[in-house]
């Protein structure tokens, strides 16, 4: 049986980037990862009940605001929490998350400056699977 594999939504091609689109990896790259992989798509944004489209975000810290001020940090965490409960139900120790993302990136981050600048650190579901021990991988860090 294939290992499972926790997998930004996005990257699939599934339109629930924060503009309405995706960042859908290359075919030869998805390719190999359903040949190596059973697939669990995630997208916590939507799933903590955010809309698609929907303001960019950024984290601040503990909290995560968008680009209108708002504090949208309890739909980040409840996204993360249903991310996390979903891993472990399916079996994943392993994700490939979207980088630089609020929710997703792991080990750099926009600084919530909306300027694009990118600063060390873990968006809030890559956090909370880090801490429960899954092994977080960005799609340019991922050995195909």
């Amino acid at each position: 049986m294939k290992e499972a594999l926790l997998i930004s939504a996005c990257l699939l091609g599934t339109n629930c980037k924060y503009n309405g689109g995706n960042n859908a990896l290359p075919p030869e790259k998805l390719t190999a990862l359903e040949e190596r992989f059973r697939l669990v798509p995630v997208c916590p944004e939507q799933a903590g009940g955010l809309p698609t489209p929907r303001l960019p975000s950024e984290r601040r810290g503990e909290q995560v605001v968008n680009r209108a001020g708002e504090n949208v940090t309890e739909a980040f965490r409840r996204g993360a929490e249903l991310a996390l409960e979903r891993a472990l139900r399916e079996g994943c120790r392993l994700a490939l998350l979207k980088e630089r993302s609020p929710s997703c990136g792991s080990g750099r981050i926009y600084d919530g400056s909306f300027t694009g600048t990118v600063i060390p650190g873990d968006g809030v579901t890559a956090e909370m699977l880090k801490k429960s021990g899954i092994t977080v991988c960005s799609e340019t860090e991922f050995a195909y």
